[in-house]
């Protein structure tokens, strides 16, 4: 059993009900991304990747807006903004969080977390998660940096995938 979202978008077989499935097709859509600037070297890629994965997939740059934030607790008040003002079709928020000696770092998952699920269901719009929580610097490095293989790539196929299934069921 593999691990993980699969790359293939197919019907599920043996089932007879209507399926709704998204696409990989990011073209004439608008994305939003919130990122964090604590842990820069890390959030930079996460946001380079993310948005070269929307292009790769047919989004133009002009309709993609990254806004930058002190850290992951002001990532969801920005969300709410964005997605309050009804101008993009998915909003991608990355981050990265590396637990230290304290519970701090738990509650900045926690509560981000909880957050930015209320504002995707309060204004009905996908709100991708990719703050990223992890024990130590080597785990951070490993889902940050490396092009498509990264959390930032992931969160913006999901982003595009989740809107189109939005898009189908109006």
């Amino acid at each position: 059993m593999g691990k993980g979202i699969s790359k293939s978008i197919d019907p599920i077989g043996g089932i007879g009900a209507r399926q709704v499935l998204g696409t990989l097709d990011a073209s004439g859509m608008r994305f939003g991304i919130v990122v964090a600037r604590f842990n820069d070297e890390l959030t930079d890629e996460l946001a380079r990747s993310a948005c070269q994965c929307l292009e790769q997939h047919g989004a133009k740059p002009e309709t993609i807006d990254v806004v930058r934030v002190p850290g992951a607790y002001e990532i969801p008040v920005v969300a709410e903004k964005m997605a309050a003002g009804k101008r993009y079709d998915a909003l991608i928020v990355l981050g990265v969080v590396v637990e230290g000696e304290t519970q701090h770092a738990q509650m900045i998952i926690d509560t981000t977390g909880q957050s930015i699920l209320d504002i995707a269901c309060r204004h009905q719009i996908p709100v991708i998660n990719e703050i990223v929580g992890v024990r130590n610097w080597a785990q951070a490095k490993a889902r940050c940096l490396g092009g498509e293989n990264t959390r930032g790539w992931y969160a913006a196929e999901a982003a595009i995938e989740t809107a189109r299934v939005y898009k189908q069921l109006g």
